[in-house]
């Protein structure tokens, strides 16, 4: 092993121990890492950013926007109203909700599909009166599943068809990722509808509370203002207000400190803050009460203004604004005239200070503010909604062009008149000419954490193979599996690239072992598409661990679910997708 290859073994090493950590956001432990391969010379100067120009990186930008103008017309909005029926038995809910989900990830971004269906699925479970833990989990999985289908339904796919042909001199075409993911994809969505969704814990899917759904309470401040009806008074006698209102009272909160026990005894003095737990509309009703106040502090520009308020429940995916940030250094209500009440983790209400509570993916926001302004802030932390707004299809009357325009693209690159790439810049540009994306959503439509996780490890995975890492990986390989068919080889591959996804970006993860993949075929001298695909299809089959797929980490508040709930599902899962995938591999690339 040359020192070049020690380096760099040992810089993606540390890469992989601190995604795994989670402690650092993965895009910037990437870019850390391709600023430590340049000052180790590992990858030359001129080809430092080079990766964020590479075909997948613009491929990935451009099928976001794609996706965010399909939603904007109201396209997906429309198929989901008509599908959810509470009437409907929970096997076969779960079985068209998650067939709608794989069709829609396999043409649009997988996570952009679940966001959409996310809301539709919780009001079919509140109107059905059962917990949407027993159904989030298997359409979050067909979401996964369905992008399998496509080369624009899932950034591996991409990856891996941009690795071919800088390889192979020829990329994977739209349409050649189909035969083993539509096998894959029927195969593992059968098994959700039919056995999967049964293996959610029991304890998750069981409700008491009235609304029958894991967000039924949150912790929440609330100030006393001078002239308002608590000061003077004792705490405990705020006991039957807070009995009519359905809330419990958990303490007091007196210049930014919490008193210590339940302070019952104690008088409320104005600029106090009362420490409740209760719904969102239990909170409401227990603040109007007692005329409390929702400010974050003394200052009148920190108070909410307008007498049209709303109350909305939000999710924060992985990598939005608000992840790893404190409540307090949002400054909701100063930026945006938006105050958060609460929030949910794991389906459980938080009770640390809310001030100083640092905001996790999964989190589930209870915001309050102004109905003009809430929807722009919760786009602007990158939140996403729990509930269907009644108002989501804006531009109906652009829904065909919209169509049109993004199967034209498909066309133009199945058949080889366009490429990809160019083929989506045009119907990019077209969207914004037409006004169903607006110019200023182009930017917010893109996942940047995603781009820079491209553009930075890109790089390093070209280092890897000009160094000869990935024959050294792929000896490794051989050696495990030393004797056995090519076969065996590639199903021992997918084993090791799903345990790696399990803990990794998927993206990330393909972009490692693409390369690996190749030279595995080049030592056994056997054609290398069989296992470039095993990559792509291992490679996206996340289902362990929530922080595997940004759709896991996305349903894991709602759904009130717990770190260990996943595998239960997704090992059987990743079973079936291994018996499915290697033979249907095999039959449509042979080696």
């Amino acid at each position: 092993m040359t020192i070049d290859q020690s380096l760099l073994f040992a810089l993606i090493a540390a890469v992989l121990g601190l995604l795994v950590w989670g402690r650092w956001r993965y895009d910037l432990v990437a870019f850390a890492a391709l600023m430590a391969a340049l000052l180790l010379g590992l990858v030359p100067t001129e080809e430092a950013f080079s990766g964020f120009g590479h075909p997948a990186t613009v491929i990935i930008a451009m099928v976001l926007i794609v996706s965010r103008g399909l939603s904007n017309s109201g396209v997906v909005e429309f198929i989901a109203s008509r599908v959810a029926s509470e009437q409907r038995s929970l096997s076969g809910h779960i079985g068209l909700m998650s067939g709608v989900s794989a069709a829609l990830s396999a043409v649009m971004n997988n996570v952009a599909a679940l966001a959409l269906l996310m809301p539709v699925d919780m009001q079919a479970a509140a109107k059905a009166k059962r917990s949407p833990a027993l159904s989030l989990m298997p359409l979050a999985f067909a979401s996964i599943l369905g992008g399998l289908i496509t080369l624009i339904g899932t950034p591996p796919n991409i990856v891996v068809s941009a690795f071919r042909r800088d390889a192979m001199g020829e990329p994977f075409a739209m349409f050649d990722f189909a035969p083993v993911g539509l096998a894959c994809a029927v195969a593992g969505v059968l098994f959700i509808a039919l056995v999967g969704w049964r293996l959610i814990p029991g304890e998750r899917t069981r409700n008491p509370g009235k609304e029958l759904r894991q967000l039924d309470d949150y912790v929440s401040e609330l100030r006393v203002p001078d002239d308002g009806k608590a000061a003077g008074r004792r705490l405990d006698s705020f006991d039957t207000e807070a009995e009519e209102a359905e809330v419990q009272i958990l303490g007091l909160v007196r210049q930014g400190k919490r008193l210590p026990g339940l302070a019952r005894g104690r008088t409320v003095a104005a600029g106090d803050s009362l420490v409740v737990e209760g719904g969102p509309e239990a909170i409401e009703k227990f603040a109007g009460a007692l005329d409390l106040d929702y400010r974050e502090s003394e200052a009148p520009e920190d108070s909410l203004k307008g007498e049209d308020l709303e109350i909305r429940e939000a999710v924060v995916p992985d990598g939005s604004l608000a992840q790893g940030r404190s409540i307090g250094s949002l400054r909701l209500l100063r930026r945006y005239g938006v105050t958060l009440l609460g929030v949910s983790r794991q389906g459980r209400p938080v009770r640390d200070r809310l001030r100083h509570l640092v905001i996790e993916a999964g989190d589930v926001l209870l915001l309050l503010g102004p109905s003009d302004r809430i929807g722009e802030a919760m786009a602007r932390l990158g939140g996403l909604p729990l509930a269907s707004r009644g108002v989501t299809v804006l531009q109906r009357q652009k829904a065909l062009p919209a169509v049109a325009l993004f199967a034209a693209a498909v066309i133009a690159a199945s058949f080889g008149l366009l490429s990809l790439d160019l083929a989506l810049g045009c119907v990019v540009t077209l969207y914004v000419v037409l006004g169903i994306v607006p110019i200023r959503e182009t930017y917010e439509s893109i996942d940047w954490s995603v781009i820079v996780l491209l553009g930075a490890l890109i790089p390093i995975g070209v280092a890897m193979e000009t160094t000869g890492g990935t024959r050294l990986l792929a000896e490794w390989l051989l050696w495990m599996s030393w004797g056995q068919p090519a076969a065996v080889v590639l199903a021992a591959l997918m084993v090791l690239v799903m345990a790696l996804s399990a803990v990794l970006n998927n993206t990330a993860t393909a972009l490692i072992t693409a390369p690996v993949a190749v030279d595995v075929a080049r030592q056994l001298e056997v054609n290398a598409d069989p296992f470039l695909m095993a990559v792509a299809v291992a490679a996206s089959c996340a289902f362990l661990t929530p922080i595997g797929h940004k759709n896991n980490v996305l349903i894991m508040g709602p759904g009130g679910y717990r770190f260990g709930d996943y595998w239960r599902m997704g090992l059987p899962l990743e079973i079936i997708v291994l018996a499915v995938g290697v033979p249907a591999i095999l039959l449509f690339w042979p080696l």
